[in-house]
């Protein structure tokens, strides 16, 4: 376990154990409004492989009113908020208490600011299979999407909205904070391209920072960029470029504090195991902090398809309809839920429920990334209810490098077609993602009598809510499916 900056905390003699830290968040969320799913959290002997009934357990604890989703959130951001700690040159703090503490001289953060002599798009495009989609195209395939289950309509709704209004796109009067500026999946390169500014967070690798520098001088966005107050007069700027969030997390909070405008804090970090909770954790710390001296501060969230959601009665219903219609999968039901004993191609839902509960969670990902993506659920239900204008989507199932590295994972997105599931690429999902903040960023969205109506507003889950079958029990045989077309 990493021995500086933000870090777990110690459990046992001087062991940081991951979960021990999830077992009491998880259980300390529940303990509200589920104390019996609490207690049984907390005495979960398997954390790594059972974890998984927990993390529904959050969900169903919630559905019973829209105050009871907002204490077992509120109670889990308060857990790991108090647990969490960072580690200093000369102690270890809590993770609140690391902004009280003022950053090293030689942390101090400066700002170079890119510019591209591009044009600036003023047209909602979406690159899909080799094509731009504009225009008629585009509302043509979001009309195809929603009749095959892949996004809810309330999504297309919103991607009209913005291609009607292309005024929409212009984002000059906010300073999109992109934290992981970098990620596959964030906004980052449609900003830019229309004439946005983004105001970059990303680790110091060169590389990275080549790559976002070029972006921004193609198009006609402006790019600004962290850089050691000390090495600010560099002369190759990738090179000194960046900052880390997990190390530098008050120089961080300082140099964003300085940033004149209004701030949307989008978070799109992501970390292999459990460094992605220790980041995740220094997001949230950051972003509380952030609103607390700029409560006009928005925030952006884009949650994982592959989590548990409550689905609409309207997707339930496509669910059952699919479920019923003759197939070949049909055809083989029966047989391979009996030699199965009954684990594989389980009925997604039951009829007629509303909401549904849609349990997507994949074991392989483990539980460290779980709770790395419910911390983001928990503040963005939390912070809309406190009146904050929050954007928080649920993104399609894409082929980003973290995914398809895993063969199991790669594998079953190669077989979801089979199953009525789309597994999108990167450019057309960030593309997607990036209209729906900017829809939310010009319509802010009400605060619903559920949570669970908030996280489905919008949401473009690739056809996981409508698919007849649950998902994880088609998991395996999508594997199978797609082993000879797995992209490694």
């Amino acid at each position: 376990m990493a021995s500086s900056g933000v870090v777990f905390p110690v459990s046992t003699g001087t062991e940081r154990s991951t979960s021990a830290l999830g077992r009491a968040v998880v259980a300390d969320a529940l303990r509200p409004v589920d104390p019996v799913g609490a207690r049984a959290a907390e005495h979960e002997t398997n954390w790594r492989a059972d974890y998984l009934v927990h993390f529904r357990r959050l969900v169903e604890a919630g559905l019973t009113s829209g105050d009871a989703a907002r204490a077992s959130a509120a109670a889990g951001l308060a857990s790991l908020h108090d647990r969490m700690r960072v580690v200093t040159g000369d102690g270890e703090v809590g993770l609140r208490e690391a902004f009280d503490r003022a950053p090293d001289a030689s942390a101090e953060l400066s700002t170079v600011t890119v510019g591209g002599d591009g044009d600036t798009d003023r047209e909602l495009s979406l690159p899909y299979r080799g094509e731009r989609l504009r225009g008629d195209a585009l509302f043509r395939q979001l009309d195809a999407w929603v009749g095959a289950g892949v996004v809810e309509p309330s999504c297309a709704e919103a991607v009209r909205a913005v291609a009607a209004n292309p005024d929409w796109l212009d984002l000059s009067d906010v300073r999109v904070v992109a934290l992981g500026a970098g990620a596959e999946m964030g906004p980052t390169h449609s900003l830019l391209r229309w004439g946005g500014e983004v105001v970059a967070v990303d680790l110091p690798r060169p590389q990275l920072w080549r790559d976002l520098l070029e972006t921004a001088r193609r198009y006609g966005g402006r790019l600004r960029v962290p850089v050691a107050a000390a090495r600010r007069d560099h002369a190759d700027l990738a090179e000194v470029a960046g900052a880390d969030l997990l190390h530098q997390l008050p120089a961080v909070a300082d140099w964003l504090l300085g940033v004149d405008g209004r701030l949307v804090v989008g978070n799109y970090v992501y970390a292999d195991g459990a460094t992605n909770v220790r980041v995740c954790a220094a997001v949230d710390a950051l972003t509380e902090h952030l609103r607390g001296r700029r409560p006009d501060t928005a925030m952006a969230f884009l949650a994982t398809p592959t989590d548990v959601f409550a689905a609409p009665g309207e997707a339930v219903a496509q669910a059952d309809e699919k479920y019923r219609q003759p197939s070949a999968l049909r055809t083989l039901r029966g047989p391979v839920r009996m030699l199965s004993a009954g684990r594989l191609l389980r009925r997604n839902y039951p009829p007629a429920a509303d909401p549904g509960v849609c349990d997507s969670l994949v074991a392989q990902q483990g539980p460290n990334y779980a709770l790395a993506k419910r911390l983001q659920r928990w503040r963005a239900a939390v912070a809309r209810h406190e009146g904050a204008t929050v954007s928080f989507k649920v993104a399609p199932p894409t082929r980003t490098r973290s995914v398809v590295k895993n063969r199991v994972l790669a594998a079953a997105y190669a077989g979801a077609p089979a199953f009525g599931v789309e597994v999108f690429e990167p450019a057309t999902s960030n593309t997607l993602m990036a209209a729906l903040l900017v829809h939310d960023l010009r319509n802010r969205p009400p605060v619903r009598e559920h949570v669970w109506q908030e996280e489905a507003q919008g949401a473009a889950h690739g056809g996981l809510w409508r698919m007849p079958y649950a998902p994880r029990s088609a998991l395996g045989l999508a594997a199978l499916l797609g082993l000879g077309g797995a992209r490694n």
